[in-house]
């Protein structure tokens, strides 16, 4: 794989990531616990669509504009999508959203704080523009769950459901291919072994504040970034790409 197809391949992997998790956030619209926290998921769910269109329209300038960033958005089949596992998950309760929200930004901060010493200038100025919104996400789920777990009974039980669901995905989120040791050789990023480590201890130091047990390793699944999905992707994507496909090159 040569470095210009390898960075085509990651910014979809990166705009594809926020699009899915967006997309999931949205699903919340007008359903949140409470006013100030559905406005606060729909505020998160537009930091996504922002990341993804500037990372979809980046991808379709290295591929000489054959394609729009709508084009990689939504009329990409299942097995073109590089998302990882955890994004594509079904919301489930308040708790399993922000559990999920928890884990997945705590990826992103530390991958965005990475990804400002990319030796590619868009790559840098958008992780740098992204680490802001990043941290406010980790800081709110963060918040959420130390909350669940020192709330009641009930909040702690369905915290801890919800992160022993979600623990198998998490090892998808450092996985590397063909991909990343292309771009690390050239220094437009790096290992993910050291974003891995800092992941491990912030997420251990927010679930002990919380009194929640790290579950043990089991049927770990992985393969997003290679675009092998759950079952949930497809059916997110019906209806993610249902206009689009429905009305071929409309225009608003």
């Amino acid at each position: 794989m040569n470095t210009k197809d390898a960075l085509i391949n990651y910014c979809l992997r990166l705009a594809d990531n926020s699009m899915i998790a967006g997309q999931r956030l949205a699903e919340w619209n007008s359903c949140g616990p409470y006013l100030e926290e559905d406005i606060a998921l729909s505020n998160m769910a537009l930091d996504f669509f922002g990341q993804a269109e500037t990372m979809y329209e980046y991808a379709s300038q290295l591929i000489n504009n054959q394609k729009t960033a709508d084009d990689l958005a939504f009329r990409r089949s299942e097995r073109e999508y590089f998302n990882c596992l955890l994004a594509e998950q079904p919301n489930g309760d308040f708790a399993y959203t922000m559990m999920k929200q928890f884990l997945f930004s705590t990826y992103l901060k530390y991958m965005y704080e990475t990804l400002s010493s990319s030796n590619d200038e868009t790559l840098k100025g958008f992780a740098e523009r992204s680490l802001k919104e990043v941290k406010y996400h980790f800081r709110h789920s963060s918040e959420w769950i130390i909350r669940f777990g020192n709330g009641t009974e009930e909040s702690l039980k369905r915290a801890q459901f919800a992160l022993d669901e979600l623990w198998r995905f998490t090892d998808d989120l450092f996985c590397m291919n063909a991909t990343d040791e292309e771009l690390i050789s050239t220094g437009i990023t790096v290992s993910s072994d050291s974003i891995a480590a800092k992941w491990n201890l912030t997420v251990k130091e927010i679930l002990q504040a919380a009194h929640l047990t790290i579950p043990e390793k089991f049927n770990v699944i992985t393969g997003g970034y290679s675009g092998i999905h759950s079952e949930h992707l497809g059916h997110l994507l019906c209806e993610m790409q249902y206009l689009q496909r429905a009305y071929p090159d409309a225009k608003w």
